[in-house]
């Protein structure tokens, strides 16, 4: 027999949409500027000091807050915690997007506690949109509810990815044969349009924790579905599916075909 876990803490909610917005009015500042610097990490993947100010912003007040809880972030050591409470930050989803000017780059935020995931935040600063939810509490875009769309099945269903570079071929050709719509607006974005059922489905072949750690929460709460590309409902299975809930399986069977 299994018990529904009982609903994060509102409080905990809050916090996280305030801080994640004020890291994104933070990179705001680097946005478009002809000064911002970009630097490659040891994997290749770009870094500007917009990611790193914005990582340190909610780094030190989550644990001037909760000092015992843990917290990974993608630009700086994991601080262990014995509360049980991990947060998870992702400064600037969407690094390069950011580094051209594109105003779809995301801050992200999630809390998973002794239950599972409890709070999660999609933040877009440059065009002033939040996406939050909290276990329990439902899903909001700008404080208002948010919903997934009701579109059936794959046929006529509209999927995004952040990039081609990783779809095989044959892939795309199954999806295309699935009589889906394909375009490429990806990274946080593409993930709040599933959760306010703008698109109906998005799938990225490789992630990494912090690109995905909210989503399980706001999906679920939006009345969708997260998975990995397996099935398998988890944010380290190196891959994400985003959908409505209605489509999940069909869109699983097209990709693995």
């Amino acid at each position: 027999m299994t018990t529904t876990p009982p609903p994060a803490d509102s409080n905990d909610m809050l916090t996280a949409v305030d801080l994640l917005r004020r890291a994104g009015e933070l990179t705001l500042g680097w946005f478009r500027n002809a000064d911002l610097q970009v630097h490659a990490k040891g994997d290749g993947t770009p870094v500007t000091e917009a990611d790193q100010a914005a990582e340190r912003l909610i780094r030190t007040e989550l644990l001037a807050r909760f000092p015992h809880d843990t917290i990974i972030g993608e630009e700086e050591d994991d601080h262990e915690g014995d509360s049980g409470r991990v947060w998870i930050v992702d400064p600037i989803d969407g690094t390069k997007a950011f580094t051209r000017g594109v105003s779809l780059y995301s801050n992200l935020m999630a809390m998973n506690d002794e239950h599972g995931p409890a709070v999660g935040v999609i933040n877009l600063p440059a065009i002033g949109v939040t996406v939050w939810a909290g276990r329990g509490l439902g899903c909001f875009e700008n404080g208002l509810p948010a919903h997934v769309s009701t579109t059936p099945g794959t046929a006529g269903a509209w999927l995004t990815t952040s990039g081609l570079a990783t779809w095989s071929d044959e892939r795309i050709l199954a999806v295309r044969a699935a009589g889906m719509e394909l375009r490429t607006w990806g990274d946080g974005f593409g993930f709040a349009q599933v959760a306010t059922g703008r698109l109906d489905a998005m799938v990225d072949p490789e992630v990494s924790v912090w690109d995905v750690a909210p989503l399980p929460v706001i999906l679920s709460e939006a009345g969708g579905r997260f998975s990995d590309l397996e099935g398998h409902e988890r944010i380290d299975g190196g891959s994400a599916v985003a959908t409505n809930g209605h489509l999940h399986d069909d869109l699983l069977a097209v990709l693995g075909s």
